[in-house]
């Protein structure tokens, strides 16, 4: 996540205290990403010692204003024409957890799926029942509207997150089931060498759609589940 961008992009309107931006950013991102302001302060200092943005007084608070310069403003216009970069993805423990899973002795990787798969669908209805509470705020036209579509937008990144996580988590499960099928009838018997346990009789997990509507019409906006 780009703290040193976001901060820039927050700068652009007009000078900015480092509070002042902690609490803009986590408004707008929905506080999915907190900040301290230990880290703003941080990266204002980096990014006043790159000449991206500079000190300019203080309020009448005596707080200390920082304004975008020139530098700053080329540096957050190249950020947003330049797509994110895919080729080296950020490590997924989920992903890195299933890898060392496999075939490790004494650990069921089924269970292992099964139990977050439970977690990802639950998120996933947190934020579809959050999804609702910030799409009725924006038709009520009764909050401050650029915040809650910039976090409707996040919200909607991480719907499409867990959804595609549960469903390579299925993916996970039918597919280690045939590998170990298939070991087992080449070996002409039932081998040690099984990927996964028997499957065990449980439960499907509820479905999401199950939770789409808010518990209140009321603009919430509480953290999003962990």
């Amino acid at each position: 996540m780009s703290i040193r961008h976001g901060l820039l992009a927050l700068l652009e309107p007009g000078p900015r205290y480092g509070s002042q931006l902690r609490t803009e950013f986590e408004s707008r991102t929905g506080a999915t990403w907190p900040l301290n302001v230990g880290q703003v302060y941080t990266t204002l200092n980096r990014l006043e010692r790159d000449g991206m943005v500079a000190q300019d007084g203080e309020d009448d608070a005596g707080h200390a204003l920082y304004v975008i310069t020139d530098a700053g403003r080329a540096e957050l216009k190249s950020w947003f024409e330049t797509p994110v970069d895919r080729s080296s993805p950020p490590r997924d423990e989920l992903a890195i957890k299933l890898a060392m899973a496999v075939g490790a002795p004494g650990v069921d990787i089924r269970a292992v799926i099964q139990s977050q798969r439970h977690h990802t669908v639950k998120a996933m209805q947190d934020y579809t029942r959050l999804k609702a509470q910030a799409l009725a705020a924006i038709e009520s036209g009764g909050s401050q509207e650029r915040d809650d579509v910039a976090w409707l937008l996040v919200l909607e990144q991480l719907i499409f997150q867990t959804e595609a996580e549960a469903r390579w988590l299925d993916h996970c499960e039918v597919r280690l089931i045939r590998l170990s099928a298939a070991a087992e009838r080449a070996a002409g018997h039932p081998t040690t060498a099984s990927l996964i346990s028997p499957p065990p009789h449980a439960e499907p997990p509820p479905h999401p759609a199950s939770s789409t509507q808010p518990t209140s019409a009321a603009h919430a906006r509480p953290a999003p589940p962990t």
